[in-house]
This record gives C-alpha cells, sequence and structure tokens, in this order.
C-alpha cells in the first residue's frame, strides 16, 4: 500500500470526473434517477484505465459502456462461470495468462480456442480480439510512441526516457527491458489486460455492496455521514478539490467498519475458489483429500460462519466490527475471504482499497444518497462474480447547514 498510494493522483482524476457528472446529470435540480450499478462500474473501469495507462477509457466522460467493452466482459464472464476459460487474454498471438476457471475448461478447445478460428484470426479473416485487447493494443502503442520507446525494428529502446507518471504500463515496460525473454512484448499486453479485466469488476461490485446497505440502513449511513463531517468540521478534510487523501481516511473506525461489512456481506467472487490438492494429500476438518483433487472455498459460506462472525452473521451490522473485543475482531480480519487468502491473495486488493476508501467519503460529504424504489431489490447475477444492477438512487447536493465540498 505504500508503494500504492503514488497512484493515488490517478484515482483523484477519476473521481474528479464522476463527482462532476453526477452533479450535472443527476443531483443539480434535474431530479433523474441515477442507475448507481452502472456508473461505478464506468467509474471502476476508469480508474483502471488511469492506472494502466494514464487515460480513462472514456466511461465516465462519455456516460456510457465505449466500444462495448463492459458487454464483452459480461459475455465473457458468462461464458467462463459455465464453460471455463484456459486463459484470459483471447488473443491470437499468444498474450495470454495462463488461467482456468469454470467447470468445463476442456470445452475452450473446441469454442474460443478452436484452432480454426484462431487460423482465421492469425490470417486475418477473423478477429479472436476482445474489445479491451484492441484498446489495449492501442494504448500501449501510443505510451511507446509518447516515451520515444520504439527503436526502428519494432523492439523497445534501451535506456530510453521513463515516464513522468509512471502508469502500470510504464512499469511493464520497464520490466520487459530489464528481462525481455520472460516479460515479452506479448506478456506486456497481458499483463495489461489482466489489469482491466480482474480490476474493474471485483471494485464496482465491493463499491456498489457498500453502498446498497448503507441505502438499505438509514441509521448507519447517517453515522457514516456524521464520523466524515466531524472529520470535515475539524479541519482534518483539507483538500481545496473536496477530495479526501488516504491517510485522512484508511483509520477512521465506521468507515472500516462499513466497508469491512460490506465487503463481508456481498463478496465479489460467487463461486469457490479452487485449489488442488499437492502431493501426498491432506486432511482436512477430519476428512482425507487425496492429491489431485480439487477443493475450495466460498467466501458467501465462510462470512455467514456464526462461530466466527456471531450468531446474527445473517444481518448487515457494520458495528459488530467496532463492539468485537481485539481477539475476536483479529478472527473476523484473518476470516475475511472476499480477497481470497494466503500466497493467492488477489494481488489487486491494494488499489481496489485505494479507490474504495477514497471515493466513499467523496461521494457522501458531496452528496445526500437515496433510493429511488425503497421497495425494489437490486438484481443479482452470479457469473463466476456477483454482479448487482438496478441500484436506482436519487442524488441531492448537501445543505447549506451541512459541510460542504
Amino acid at each position: 500500500m505504500t508503494t500504492l498510494v503514488q497512484f493515488e493522483p490517478f484515482v483523484d482524476s477519476t473521481t474528479s470526473q464522476f463527482l462532476k457528472q453526477l452533479n450535472t446529470k443527476y443531483a443539480r435540480g434535474s431530479g433523474t434517477i441515477c442507475d448507481f450499478s452502472k456508473w461505478l462500474q464506468y467509474y471502476a473501469f476508469d480508474v483502471i484505465g488511469e492506472l494502466t495507462f494514464s487515460k480513462r477509457l472514456g466511461f465516465v466522460d462519455n456516460g456510457r459502456d465505449v466500444d462495448g467493452i463492459i458487454s464483452a466482459l459480461e459475455w465473457l464472464l458468462n461464458y467462463a462461470a459455465v464453460v471455463g476459460l484456459r486463459n484470459f487474454g483471447g488473443s491470437s498471438r499468444g498474450a495470454d495468462i495462463p488461467v482456468q476457471i469454470g467447470q468445463m475448461p476442456s470445452l475452450d478447445k473446441l469454442y474460443l480456442k478452436n484452432p480454426i478460428r484462431m487460423a482465421l484470426s492469425r490470417l486475418g479473416w477473423t478477429s479472436s480480439n476482445t474489445p479491451v485487447a484492441e484498446f489495449a493494443r492501442k494504448r500501449i502503442a501510443e505510451k511507446l510512441d509518447s516515451e520515444k520507446l520504439v527503436l526502428q525494428d519494432g523492439s523497445i529502446a534501451s535506456g530510453a526516457e521513463p515516464a513522468v507518471r509512471r502508469d502500470f504500463v510504464s512499469r511493464f515496460l520497464e520490466a520487459h527491458e530489464k528481462d525481455p525473454s520472460f516479460i515479452t512484448k506479448d506478456r506486456v499486453l497481458a499483463l495489461t489486460m489482466a489489469n482491466m479485466f480482474v480490476g474493474s469488476d471485483t471494485t464496482s461490485i465491493s463499491l456498489l455492496g457498500i453502498f446498497y446497505y448503507l441505502l438499505k440502513y438509514p441509521m448507519d449511513m447517517d453515522r457514516l455521514v456524521a464520523e466524515l463531517h466531524a472529520q470535515k468540521a475539524n479541519g482534518n478534510f483539507d483538500r481545496d478539490d473536496g477530495l479526501v487523501r488516504w491517510d485522512q481516511v484508511k483509520d477512521l473506525p465506521f468507515l472500516n467498519a462499513v466497508i469491512k461489512e460490506g465487503f463481508r456481506c456481498h463478496p465479489a467472487a460467487g463461486l469457490p475458489l479452487e485449489r488442488k490438492v499437492p502431493e501426498g494429500g491432506r486432511t482436512i476438518c477430519g476428512r482425507y483429500l487425496p492429491a489431485g483433487a480439487i477443493v475450495g472455498c466460498s467466501a458467501w459460506v465462510i462470512h455467514r460462519d456464526e462461530s466466527i462472525f456471531g450468531t446474527d452473521a445473517e444481518q448487515y451490522r457494520p458495528s459488530r466490527w467496532i463492539e468485537a473485543s481485539e481477539p475476536q475482531r483479529r478472527l473476523m480480519d484473518a476470516s475475511l475471504f472476499h480477497f481470497g487468502a494466503g500466497s493467492r491473495t488477489c494481488i489487486g486488493k491494494n488499489i481496489s482499497f485505494l479507490e474504495i476508501y477514497k471515493l466513499v467519503p467523496a461521494v457522501l460529504l458531496r452528496f445526500q444518497v437515496e433510493l429511488a424504489y425503497p421497495e425494489k431489490e437490486w438484481r443479482l447475477h452470479n457469473a463466476w462474480f456477483v454482479k448487482p444492477s438496478e441500484l436506482f438512487v436519487k442524488l441531492k447536493p448537501r445543505g447549506a447547514s451541512e459541510p460542504q465540498l
């Protein structure tokens, strides 16, 4: 996280535009109802764009799914959850991250990785690339051009001048320069695409979970807003642009409790995070599992374990994180499984923390947010990620009696 704080300006750039768009389109006296589920996904995608390329993809600026990137990703997840993917890249040039998910990954060779289809793609008669891949290729090319890293033979120049803003692509290219046999140009593309695929939906789903439960439990919303306003009144939020810094919010007690409880009640991954039993087998919970067996844990089950989170584990109650004893809180923290655990913990979790801890206060200090249709539940669809939609809200600027940003 200490390193990732260097990326804070990238997050701030998209956050400022996001708040501006919400204010212009929904809060400024228009009474227009906002589909928060769409806008939070636009936000998460554009932040990843800034972090990766120093450039937003344009979702927030245009208020729409640019180039069908989100719909293409939704199709891919629906496919992967049932059939499976042998990798995430989908490129005919081998720029793939070797990952297998889904229930029947062998069928992937018959469908997406069909040799005939791939051959036709190599000949240019069809395309096996996703919109994300096309976007990534263009941005990498622009980055190489702008930093004068391309030589006449197409290779990456040694000793090239580093980027002014060291985004992820700049760092991937630096890694390529140091070890081109391992971090090949195709792998630079694969890493870039992995950022886009994995770093967008997970954060937007987590943000939606946090806001959904706050909207369904107004007393907790009021308590969090009061905590944020107290910080503002005490001069702890001192930025002229109305945003908050990571170091100003990371230790706020009730904000921490709200975010953890949101993670607990709505973890992004809806299917078990699978592992293969190593050689010699293992005994787990008194049952022997042979080597090669596939086992997995589901965050949706673990997070409702009453022996860990209390007899009211089915209920949303952020206060549990404040009321718990220190040993109990450590156990609950260690049992949160929304980012996985151990050596396979999500490598991007701190990026997600950075976005969430900065956006939630920025939105709540700028706007009053309420459900447009309190009687209507959001819609959930489980395609590996449990993705919400149809979370409709009304936004109003904070009143004159309240601290303003």
